[in-house]
């Protein structure tokens, strides 16, 4: 079985659930306190064996690029400032791992922005990371991780999924469960956002193993939800389909909700400000 070593993190969205900012500033890029979301996926990846990690992008996500670029000017004007820990820090990221950026000339959905990486992806298996989901393990393996073990047991495409409650199912991806085998579900099948009588409560949420298998799926797959090349479509016609209920509190980045509660919750484990912000919070007396 052939090795994973190949990683695609969506980065093409336009976080129109966060205008005005997101018309200068990628929602990926946002901090979680001094860190940038998309550094915590890239780290997600090498932790769990990726070796290049694949960013598309619209043209106008240009602090992307800059970030995962080598600057010595300004590591030196660091350094000589006193400050050689930020200057390992911002070397930081451009050392984890090979980082290909890919300039898209359009959206037309998760579908067709995979489809679009065909020729760097190859014929090896590859993980997907969207960028609007954050999931942090502390006691576990990557969420990635888990899901490439999961491949290397059953050789089949895997979904990352966890339950949700049923009055928001309509918000995900939700899989009809087969046979269940511990962590380990068979997909028989896979509705997109169902607006009623959902198949169950596991919802796709944002981590997927895939095989070359996909491209031609994607083929085939009509524009469905927005008029978008919905990447959900193109998973029912595989062969073989598996879901693996993953280890891990995930935060939905493109939300503002979900977006505050990872900068206090990561803020809180921080070592540096972690006591001072839980201070903080017990000293506004919330009721």
């Amino acid at each position: 079985m052939a090795t994973i070593k190949k990683a695609v993190i969506t980065a093409a969205g336009l976080g129109t659930r966060f205008l005005p900012v997101t018309k200068g500033v990628a929602k990926e890029m946002f901090p979680i306190v001094d860190k940038p979301t998309l550094e915590y996926l890239v780290e997600e990846a090498v932790a769990s064996g990726i070796e290049e990690v694949i960013i598309p992008i619209l043209k106008e996500k240009t602090e992307i690029c800059r970030f995962f670029e080598r600057n010595e000017y300004y590591e030196d004007y660091l350094t000589k400032k006193g400050h050689p820990e930020l200057a390992k820090a911002i070397r930081y990221a451009t050392t984890l791992c090979k980082v290909t950026i890919v300039e898209l000339n359009d959206l037309k959905g998760l579908g067709y922005t995979i489809y679009s990486l065909k020729d760097y992806l190859g014929d090896d298996p590859f993980v997907v990371i969207l960028g609007d989901d954050l999931i942090i393990t502390k006691d576990s393996d990557p969420v990635c991780k888990q899901l490439i073990d999961a491949y290397n047991r059953v050789g089949y495409p895997i979904l990352g999924v966890q339950t949700v409650d049923k009055s928001v199912t309509s918000k995900y991806g939700i899989i009809k469960p087969g046979k269940v085998d511990g962590r380990l579900i068979e997909v028989k099948g896979m509705v997109e956002k169902p607006k009623d009588n959902p198949p169950s409560c596991y919802a796709a949420l944002g981590r997927y193993v895939l095989t070359k298998d996909i491209f031609e799926c994607i083929e085939r797959t009509e524009p469905g939800a927005g008029d978008e090349i919905q990447l959900t479509d193109a998973l029912t016609k595989l062969d073989k389909l598996y879901a693996y209920d993953f280890i891990g509190n995930r935060y939905d980045i493109g939300d503002k909700l979900g977006y505050v509660k990872a900068v206090i919750d990561l803020s809180i484990e921080r070592d540096d400000i972690g006591e001072d912000v839980k201070g903080y919070i017990k000293s506004l007396n919330l009721k």
